[in-house]
């Protein structure tokens, strides 16, 4: 956490120079204002500079990719991490060598490590940030999977009259499943249970 301490001639002079010794904006920054200064007789005699205290806020997108950065050193992988930025929608994609490693049995260690950075991100966020990683085109390949998984599944569904309950699943691969099951009239879905183990149910609508 970087902060720095600087004098002016008042509070609002001794800010404006911390911020340009951090290289930043206001809104990104916490001030502790240490001595609020004096102006002393006819502004010469006994004055004393104003003294702040400028501390960086953590950003939450740079404290994920840090995060993310850790874990996988921590792992023995060299991965390079590229983002994508859409709003409150942050995509991290990871390429390199051995990340089969980093996506696990049908993307379990990818999801989890996905729901982990999302806590890391959200633990410094105003506003709630959702956090995607991709790995070697992983998730386009999954959402193929899981798009003929819901098709397998309705039509038993449709057979049996029973409903069906899904392992848990992230809240995107739940909409994918949701939204491919859409176009079945007879069909509806809804996610049960908390996060990490939230899951999905497909039933016949009563």
């Amino acid at each position: 956490m970087r902060e720095v301490t600087a004098k002016g001639q008042s509070v609002e002079e001794a800010v404006e120079i911390a911020l340009a010794q951090l290289n930043t904006t206001r809104d990104r920054i916490e001030i502790d204002v240490l001595d609020e200064g004096k102006k002393g007789l006819f502004g010469l005699f006994g004055s004393r500079k104003a003294v702040v205290k400028a501390t960086m806020k953590p950003d939450p997108i740079e404290e994920a990719e840090k995060f993310l950065q850790e874990v996988t050193s921590q792992m023995g992988l060299q991965a390079k991490i590229d983002k994508k930025i859409e709003g409150r929608n942050v995509t991290f994609t990871l390429s390199g060598d051995k990340l089969a490693l980093l996506i696990g049995k049908r993307g379990q260690t990818l999801n989890s490590l996905q729901y982990l950075t999302q806590l890391a991100a959200n633990r410094h966020a105003k506003k709630h940030l959702t956090i995607m990683l991709d790995a070697e085109e992983y998730r386009s390949r999954r959402k193929e999977t899981l798009v003929h998984l819901a098709e397998r599944v309705a039509q038993k569904v449709l057979r049996t009259k029973k409903e069906v309950v899904l392992e848990p699943m992230p809240s995107y691969e739940r909409k994918v499943i949701h939204t491919a099951l859409m176009k079945y009239k007879q069909i509806e879905t809804y996610s049960s249970g908390t996060e990490p183990y939230r899951h999905l149910v497909i039933t016949t609508k009563k």
